[in-house]
């Protein structure tokens, strides 16, 4: 159980019902700590793509929650991933967030050698010890799964299977087919907000008239609908004004339209929140995403990256700016308004307020909290609400 309020439970009353969570959720040092190891070492965290660890011996450190990976690409081209220590006096491997590429794994402090498979093959002075056996020294491994693209993995090794967890996310993603798409711009942010914040901003365009003119230009911010996820995850649609081709400054596509797409999709953005920590945005023409590491209860690190197709990247004279440009200023407006309520959620007159009938989708992000924090289920769905596809009465089409 989280070390939160009673009051976490009016978070989890029926929709139309229900309320926001509790401040401490947003400024307790005691609660982010256990969102670390539950939300992010308990779950299946996002690090970021496959891409990033294209050829074998490439590997990469990285931090998730208080843990420190190793990600390896092995000889058979399978990604590995394996806890940043050294079995012998538990030096890391490699710095965290440092890259780097060889043949085997050396440990920068007594030169142990392991294999990309993380199999113990060498240590310095240890031939004439008789009880040595470098069997019994590998590193530890970490489960590690690969997912159109992204790379996942869960630390604590409890949680519930990969495929569990991400549901049917995967059937609303497949037309996008993001395994194929091409990092052109990747820009960091870092936000004095809770993470949280940051994912419900996301899931809701109730503000969208109050802060974001461009964005408003080109899509009718009470378009679209919400889905009823198979997962931990949530989000739905928003549509395009009838002049725009896609999200940018002038509602123009300096790019090329995904191949998979139908006449439908190419009408729609999409919004996919993936527990605990990738925000997936698929376009007509790219793919873009959040991908965020919290720092501390009102501190976050974000990552934001557009991904296009490669017919597009290859042209000559593409500029992807396009659409970066329209995201960054969108992004930023986003982001003051994030450490703006995370400055009220921080004053003692911050009280837990009702949801919009706008903000479903928040509401599906709260719950999966509030479950985790109380010890439930955080997939187990409440029935299908009045206006998500599976409870209309005439349903909308499949996004797939």
């Amino acid at each position: 159980m989280a070390p939160v309020p009673q009051a976490v439970m009016r978070s989890l009353e029926p929709f139309g019902q229900s309320f926001t969570l509790p401040g401490e959720a947003y400024v307790s040092q005691e609660v982010f700590t256990w969102e670390k190891a539950n939300f992010f070492e308990g779950s299946w965290t996002c690090l970021g793509r496959s891409l990033d660890l294209p050829r074998r011996g490439d590997r990469k450190a990285v931090k998730v929650g208080s843990e420190g990976v190793l990600l390896v690409r092995d000889d058979g081209d399978k990604l590995r991933a394996f806890f940043n220590v050294c079995r012998h006096r538990g030096h890391e491997l490699l710095a965290a967030g440092a890259c780097d590429a060889a043949r085997v794994i050396r440990c920068p402090y007594h030169a142990w050698v392991y294999g990309l498979d993380g199999e113990l093959k060498g240590a310095p002075h240890f031939g004439d010890r008789a009880d040595f056996d470098r069997a019994d020294y590998p590193l530890q491994p970490v489960r590690v799964e690969e997912w159109h693209g992204w790379v996942f993995v869960n630390i604590s090794g409890e949680a519930p299977s990969f495929a569990d967890h991400v549901g049917n996310l995967g059937e609303m993603l497949a037309p996008y087919e993001p395994q194929r798409l091409v990092s052109a711009v990747r820009h960091e942010y870092v936000i004095q907000s809770n993470w949280k914040i940051i994912v419900e901003n996301y899931h809701e365009c109730y503000h969208c008239p109050q802060i974001h003119p461009e964005l408003c230009r080109v899509t009718p911010p009470d378009s679209g609908y919400n889905v009823h996820p198979d997962g931990a995850w949530a989000g739905g649609t928003m549509e395009l004004m009838d002049f725009a081709d896609t999200m940018s400054l002038t509602g123009e596509s300096l790019g090329v339209p995904l191949r998979g797409l139908n006449a439908e999709q190419r009408r729609q953005v999409l919004y996919f929140g993936y527990f605990p920590n990738l925000l997936l945005s698929p376009h007509p023409d790219y793919l873009m995403t959040h991908r965020i590491e919290p720092l501390g209860p009102d501190s976050s690190l974000v990552e934001c990256e557009w991904l296009f197709p490669p017919e597009a990247v290859e042209r000559e004279g593409f500029d992807p700016s396009y659409a970066s440009e329209f995201w960054d200023i969108t992004n930023k407006e986003d982001w003051g308004a994030c450490e703006a309520v995370q400055r009220g959620v921080s004053s003692r007159g911050y009280k837990q307020g009702p949801l919009a009938p706008d903000e479903d989708a928040v509401y599906d992000f709260i719950t999966m909290i509030a479950r985790g924090y109380v010890g439930q289920d955080m997939m187990r769905r409440p029935p299908a609400r009045e206006g998500s596809v599976e409870a209309a009465k005439d349903p909308r089409p499949a996004l797939t």
